[in-house]
């Protein structure tokens, strides 16, 4: 199968590549920095160097694909304007080149952002009117109703705190629980929903290539649930550590993000640690159901958080991330 995928040289991109490489699809990647690409080291990937706002490049990518996997996008930005211009004017850019080549299919990877959270206890599934509580999920969901009307058929995978191999965010975490601290939102008691990298890549493929997938939204997540007190222990023995939890209190979190904020706004510069995020750090639950994926595709998540950790914590070292 011919596919042309936009953030292929990012984290959840690498893994997508990775996959329909190994399934012996003919692979095309939009790509800023063609170094970058190749330090992946592909070597059956066609490279069309641009960004979101070259046209030109667009219509080059697209031309002749079969699946299109928009997966390039802002998880940090200054301000909404700068996430609107990324994550919806982005993806018009990219649904313009598509109606020009007319793919069998168009896959959107969103996020659980775009949802917005959700109540302990009552993971939501895609029946659930989205209500996104802070700008990243806003401008998500403004890409998915520009999909959705899209004349041809289309896909959206949402999923929720991803992790694994070329992930730089959840990075962090293993680096202080390497050091022995865990700071955790709150008393640790949010309950999360996560995808090892891996298993989301699949998911991603089973939608585009499933009949019954058309025109649908999703979740993508491993069904067992766990709390962000749990999930820093597990990557503390992941790195062989039990590091100490630091409950970050909401008063004491709210400020300390809008301190971070400040700083990186005066200094113009984007951060994922900002005021505008309390509501995300602080909501009671990011959960989701993988259900109807498994259902219409077959999908399920096959990695274990433990193992996932794992593997995620070896690859560090071996790259000399951790």
């Amino acid at each position: 199968m011919k596919a042309f995928v936009t953030g292929g040289t990012g984290f959840v991109g690498a893994h997508l590549v990775q996959a329909l490489c190994a399934r012996g699809d003919q692979v095309t990647c939009l790509v800023r920095n063609p170094a970058k690409a190749h330090a992946l080291g592909w070597s059956d990937v066609r490279l069309v160097q641009g960004d979101l706002d070259d046209a030109a490049a667009l219509r080059d990518g697209c031309a002749g694909a079969e699946v299109i996997y928009h997966v390039a996008g802002r998880i940090s930005a200054r301000d909404t304007d700068e996430f609107m211009r990324a994550n919806r004017d982005g993806t018009a850019n990219v649904l313009e080149a598509a109606a020009h080549a007319s793919p069998g299919r168009f896959v959107l990877v969103s996020s659980l952002a775009a949802a917005g959270p959700t109540t302990p206890g009552k993971p939501i599934d895609e029946t659930r009117s989205p209500s996104p509580v802070t700008p990243y999920g806003q401008s998500k969901l403004a890409a998915e109703l520009l999909v959705r009307a899209m004349a041809g058929a289309w896909t959206i995978v949402r999923p929720p705190t991803v992790y694994g191999e070329w992930d730089r965010e959840v990075l962090k975490a293993f680096k202080l629980a390497r050091m022995g601290v865990a700071p955790v939102f709150g008393d640790g008691s949010q309950e999360l929903s996560v995808i090892y990298a891996g298993d989301l890549a699949a998911a991603l493929v089973a939608a585009a290539t499933t009949p019954a997938t058309a025109n649908r939204v999703y979740y993508a997540a491993h069904p067992v649930v766990t709390t962000s007190r749990d999930l820093v222990r597990a990557i503390g023995r992941a790195v062989g550590r039990e590091p100490r939890i630091v409950p970050l209190p909401g008063v004491l979190a709210r400020g300390l993000l809008w301190t971070i904020g400040t700083i990186a706004h005066l200094a113009g510069r984007a951060t994922l640690l900002s005021g505008d995020k309390a509501a995300e750090f602080l909501a009671p639950a990011w959960t989701c159901r993988p259900d109807a994926l498994t259902r219409d595709a077959g999908w399920r998540a096959v990695t274990d958080l433990e193992t996932g950790l794992r593997r995620t914590a070896a690859w560090y070292r071996r790259e000399g991330w951790l």
